[in-house]
């Protein structure tokens, strides 16, 4: 939602605002407004594949400075489309200017305030991490956050301008004058100024009724109703300067008392209209002004209690409420069972000649659509992708495995949880890799199953990328590290946006984030990955630059022995992986292929399986869970992967002690790619 022009309109009248030391109080949140405008506001990069380590310290120093004060912050995050029509075409609108800012920071390498794709995932990671209570609504979160900050009597910290309507009893803090980062002290307590609103104040000085205030925001113009036909500045005085529309729309009001009389009045205004069009025009206006109709809080309990709120729609199973809130699980499955659509695949900065990087990761989002409409093939989801610089609805079909089809989405989460099969589908979209003892990090290990994906990009990632993308992910906890470390190595590292570049870390990051919601939907198989120890788009630009202008990244781990074996593992197992996969086509092929692979690769290994990523997250030398039992198998007629099983760690254990090492040097061999070229890190 929001009001246009109504908060710049009112930095011109601050006399409606109170300068306050605020502390000591609860604090409710507009998440998805924050974190738009911390990441925005303080020069993070936005092009060149962002500064997500960044970015989490930030979070973490604006959570400290409240807690600093004894402000408790409660934070509400956005959730699902709309089910109603009532926003398309503002929501449509939006979405292609961001279509039109990301295409423009491609071709001018200027920041166009795109926000990165994994930025959500680094904020509410942090937040998570930081054990600030997170909440998110199964639709827009502004009623919800207007509810709760009224019941408890507190404020709301955003910058979106529908606060400046509702009727909160403890006002609205706009985040542009919350200045957070210079925490002042009075006494013994500390305290952030800012600047408090209270609807109050706006009525009395504009001279209009409290409930005039919903009529206003709907004849100015909020997400639901545009009346542009109406010329608002005719009722401006002529000795008040330029005129505002605004102005002259509460000038205009002053002489009503009910909004009924007023919706008429402003009809009136429009000249003769059918009966149909007043009609038309009457309904959507109500709807405008229903967004600031107060409700009991459904979060309340939620915050204090732990119950997720109640959903009337019958096509979620109970299940799903509690990590649909927690914000453990996208709230983009909620539109893909409501609706039939996906649109969370937002714009990325890429150039409008390229395909949408969305589609190197269709697969994984056709086994979730799978797994949430079950055995409904005849369905389909639409996605909301870009097709040059329009929008488009893209038909796109669930993906069935024969042995999803076995199981519904109501009882999905009892059926993981009772056979322990923490990867039976993720097997399905993506390809394992075999446990190592040196290879510690859950992270890492997704790292290289979403490799599975990106090495299918177009055009495919060339030898420094993969190379820049292994060395990234192994500095694990050290990125910021070497990203100086990087910049006082090499002075010259040019920040010209390399669009190529780009394009290829964009289809990375959306494999990893489809991974993650995935992942989430299957009840967390795998540790979801910590994004801001896992990727740094400044420190992989610069790892590629430095090894395509010849150099060598001396300053990277070169004091970490780990990370340095990290490297060279990963290196070694994608070469393995690869190999593998490298055997189709002509029987030749297979044969040369073959011979290559028994001269650099003795560690041969089975087809990649169930088996392979179920070793991959629990070891049953030390897992006892991870014994699965002989008839539940059977049943879901997987019984064949047990002998599979078995010859994979009789294998494994025999190639560990013949002590036999695949060279990492040779690189990923196959399907076009080969990183014989570029030498590890020294």
């Amino acid at each position: 939602m929001g009001v246009q022009g109504l908060a710049s309109f009112l930095e011109n009248h601050r006399r409606i605002h109170r300068e306050v030391q605020f502390r000591r109080s609860r604090l409710v949140i507009d998440g998805c407004n924050l974190n738009y405008l911390l990441y925005f506001s303080s020069g993070l990069d936005e092009n060149h594949g962002e500064e997500y380590a960044a970015f989490e310290r930030l979070v973490e120093s604006f959570i400290s400075a409240l807690r600093s004060c004894d402000i408790s912050p409660y934070v509400v995050l956005d959730g699902a489309s709309d089910v109603s029509d009532k926003k398309d075409e503002t929501l449509a609108r939006r979405s292609e200017e961001r279509v039109q800012k990301a295409s423009q920071a491609a071709t001018s390498s200027r920041p166009m305030h795109v926000l990165p794709q994994l930025a959500k995932l680094v904020f509410r990671q942090t937040l998570v991490r930081l054990e600030v209570p997170v909440a998110q609504c199964f639709a827009e979160s502004d009623q919800e956050i207007a509810a709760l900050a009224s019941e408890w009597k507190c404020p709301v910290l955003s910058n979106d301008s529908d606060f400046f309507i509702f009727d909160l009893p403890a006002g609205f803090l706009p985040i542009s004058h919350f200045c957070w980062k210079e925490v002042k002290r009075s006494g013994s307590q500390n305290f952030i100024s800012c600047r408090r609103f209270y609807t109050s104040s706006f009525c009395i000085f504009f001279g209009i009724q409290r409930q005039l205030l919903p009529t206003f925001a709907a004849l100015a113009g909020n997400d639901y109703v545009k009346l542009r036909e109406i010329r608002w500045t005719q009722f401006v005085p002529e000795d008040q300067g330029k005129p505002h529309r605004l102005e002259g729309l509460l000038r205009w009001l002053q002489d009503f008392q009910q909004p009924q009389d007023a919706l008429e009045a402003a009809l009136g205004l429009m000249g003769d209209l059918s009966t149909k069009t007043r009609e038309e025009l009457l309904q959507k206006l109500h709807q405008g002004m229903e967004g600031y109709e107060l409700c009991p809080s459904s979060l309340s309990r939620f915050f204090l209690h732990g119950v997720p709120p109640e959903l009337s729609v019958g096509l979620v199973p109970l299940w799903m409420l509690l990590p649909l809130t927690q914000a453990r699980l996208t709230a983009d499955v909620l539109d893909v069972l409501h609706l039939h659509t996906m649109t969370g695949l937002s714009p990325v900065v890429e150039p409008e000649e390229l395909r949408s990087s969305n589609q190197i990761s269709r697969r994984i989002r056709q086994v979730m659509y799978g797994l949430l409409l079950c055995n409904t093939e005849s369905l389909q989801v639409r996605e909301i992708d870009r097709d040059g610089l329009k929008l488009r609805s893209i038909p796109v079909s669930p993906m069935f495995t024969r042995t999803s089809k076995r199981f519904k989405l109501s009882s999905l989460n009892q059926v993981m949880a009772l056979f322990n099969l923490k990867v039976l589908f993720i097997i399905r979209s993506t390809s394992g890799v075999p446990q190592r003892s040196s290879w510690t990090s859950c992270s890492r290990r997704t790292a290289l199953i979403v490799c599975r994906f990106y090495w299918r990009a177009e055009p495919p990632p060339d030898p420094s990328l993969l190379k820049a993308l292994l060395q990234g992910i192994s500095s694990g906890p050290d990125l910021s590290v070497c990203v100086a470390g990087l910049q006082r190595a090499d002075r010259s590292c040019t920040q010209k946006l390399d669009i190529n570049v780009v394009y290829s870390f964009n289809q990375w990051q959306v494999c990893l984030k489809n991974s993650i919601w995935l992942n989430q939907l299957l009840g967390f198989p795998l540790p979801e990955p910590d994004i801001a120890r896992l990727f740094e788009g400044t420190l992989v630009h610069q790892l590629v630059h430095n090894m395509r202008t010849g150099g060598k990244p001396k300053t990277l781990m070169k004091s970490d022995r780990t990370s340095k074996e990290q490297y060279r593992t990963m290196l070694s197992i994608l070469h393995q992986v690869q190999a593998q996969q490298a055997g189709v086509g002509s029987e030749n092929r297979e044969k040369a292929s073959t011979r290559k692979q028994e001269q650099q690769e003795p560690l041969k290994e089975p087809p990649l399986n169930l088996q392979q990523l179920f070793l991959l997250h629990h070891h049953e030398e030390t897992d006892p869970e991870a014994h699965i039992d002989v008839q539940t198998l059977e049943e879901l007629q997987l019984e064949e992967q047990l002998s599979v099983r078995t010859r994979f760690k009789t294998k494994d254990r025999s190639n560990r002690c013949n002590k036999v090492q695949t060279d990492p040097e040779e690189g990923l061999q196959g399907a076009g790619h080969n990183l014989t070229g570029v030498g590890p890190p020294n």
